[in-house]
């Protein structure tokens, strides 16, 4: 079995576009980590490669901290597998239903962020949603969609309602779930 976490280099093998899109993504998952915003190995980033229809992910098995710009997946919108590492590690199923759905739906949307922080799971679980108590969440005020809980989301069926739950919104509250952003560029 190949459960290692050394990568060779594919720096030589990708487009200009497609390295940068890796060092980002692997930077993102990194602060990811140093701010204590991982659930082990649950949660999810990716980034379309510019000019394409491929999206980068992580390896489903690796901690965040350890994540590198070569360890990554290229993947399509339906969760095909374009191109990923000599290892046994696969993909999150739940991270291309949800990922791939807002990447296809959004063409404006470079990069999706979900993640199961303890603060997002409470704000999750709380029939009322945010509230619109403080500036930091005043911000989020009508600019928010929500998505009930239809269980883990493996299920393709799922992505059309996520896409209309999230809407024009580049924030979404999976209910009971955890906390979904979206951007034009990783930063």
């Amino acid at each position: 079995m190949k459960y290692h976490t050394e990568f060779a280099s594919v720096q030589a093998a990708v487009s200009p576009e497609e390295w940068k899109a890796r060092v980002d993504l692997a930077a993102a998952y990194r602060l990811v980590d140093i701010y204590g915003m991982t659930d082990l190995i649950y949660n999810h980033i990716t980034v379309r490669i510019h000019g394409t229809e491929h999206l980068l992910i992580n390896l489903y098995g690796l901690l965040y901290k350890e994540i590198t710009a070569s360890s990554l997946v290229k993947i399509d919108f339906e969760g095909n597998i374009i191109s990923k590492p000599d290892t046994d590690y696969g993909i999150n199923q739940a991270g291309y239903v949800i990922h791939g759905a807002i990447h296809k739906a959004r063409p404006d949307v470079a990069s999706v962020m979900h993640t199961h922080t303890r603060a997002g799971m409470a704000v999750s679980a709380m029939k009322c949603g945010l509230l619109p108590l403080t500036q930091t969440s005043i911000r989020f005020h009508g600019n928010i969609g929500y998505h009930d809980y239809e269980g883990p989301a493996i299920n393709v069926d799922e992505r059309e309602r996520l896409v209309e739950s999230l809407g024009v919104h580049d924030a979404l509250i999976l209910r009971k779930h955890g906390l979904l952003t979206c951007g034009a560029s990783i930063p």
